[in-house]
């Protein structure tokens, strides 16, 4: 579904964002994602395609949908993609990567993650 080259990201990845540029980084990338995860009985994408005024542009509102480890899970995205001669071009995956985390009992890596990128401050400061 990807073009060879292409822009990916992810921009509200809490860890940082890495953009995927070819086709072999996002096999890679799905390689190690979620449904390759041990303890997932399920791991779908459900909903629906939106098409834009733009006819290259179109969102993908889904949620993730399946088990794992016994547990259902339910996580909501957004995919704002580029498409081009039949590929993707470009995409924006805007995913709620906390309920990711939660999903796949990994919210003490990610909790850890995030700790060890502010320097160990694990407090959470607004301003007035």
């Amino acid at each position: 579904m990807y073009a060879e080259h292409t822009d990916v990201r992810h921009p509200f990845a809490p860890t940082g964002d890495t953009p995927l540029r070819t086709r072999a980084e996002l096999r890679r990338h799905f390689a190690e994602g979620p449904a390759r995860t041990p303890g997932v009985d399920r791991f779908e994408p459900v909903g629906h395609v939106h098409e834009t005024a733009d006819p290259e542009v179109v969102i993908f509102e889904f949620s993730y949908v399946g088990s794992a480890n016994g547990r259902s899970f339910t996580v909501p995205c957004i995919f704002v993609a580029r498409v081009r001669d039949g590929v993707i071009v470009e995409s924006r995956d805007y995913v709620d990567h906390v309920g990711m985390a939660s999903a796949f009992g990994r919210l003490h890596n990610l909790a850890t993650a995030l700790a060890a990128d502010s320097g160990g401050d694990t407090s959470f400061r607004t301003q007035s």
